[in-house]
């Protein structure tokens, strides 16, 4: 019975293993959001505000820091000139200055850019990191989030789709 007691914790350590790494398998950029089927959150920063936003569209938050927004960038830049995607920036934690001269170098895919020093915006859309994309239908509902580089394939399979095209 003594040797069962001195199992139990290997047998507890196991099973917690197991259940951590099943948990590694799941896709990060569909981590689940609370907006998802409500009205865009309220929030205003230099450059745009809730009111701002015209759906349906992209809500891009990135950073010129943000070397995963570096490689999505032109991916955006594709979906407003090609696709006609209307695509509304929010630059999280990062000097304007800096902001523009990342968008000088790379182009500027943005109808309208908001410049979210402090992060507050951010927290009133429950960013988890940067970049992270929310599509807004046409009544401004939140209808997917997707965290992380957008990429061809997430673009034809979930933002299109959830975009109506």
């Amino acid at each position: 019975m003594r040797r069962l007691l001195f199992l139990l914790p290997l047998a507890i350590f196991a099973a917690l293993a197991v259940w951590l790494y099943a948990g590694l398998g799941g896709d990060p950029a569909r981590i689940p959001s609370p907006l998802v089927g409500r009205p865009a959150p309220a929030f205003a920063v230099n450059g745009l505000a809730t009111g701002d936003l015209e759906g349906p569209a992209l809500v891009n938050i990135f950073a010129s820091w943000c070397v995963p927004c570096r490689a999505e960038h032109p991916l955006l830049a594709h979906l407003a000139e090609e696709e006609g995607v209307v695509i509304y920036g929010i630059a999280y934690k990062d000097k304007p200055g800096n902001t523009n001269a990342f968008l000088a170098e790379l182009g500027n895919p943005f109808r309208k850019v908001g410049y979210d020093e402090d992060g507050r915006a951010g927290v009133e859309w429950g960013v988890t990191g940067v970049p992270e994309t929310f599509v807004l239908d046409a009544e401004g509902v939140v209808v997917l989030k997707h965290t992380g580089p957008l990429t061809p394939d997430a673009v034809r399979r979930d933002l299109l789709p959830a975009l109506g095209r």
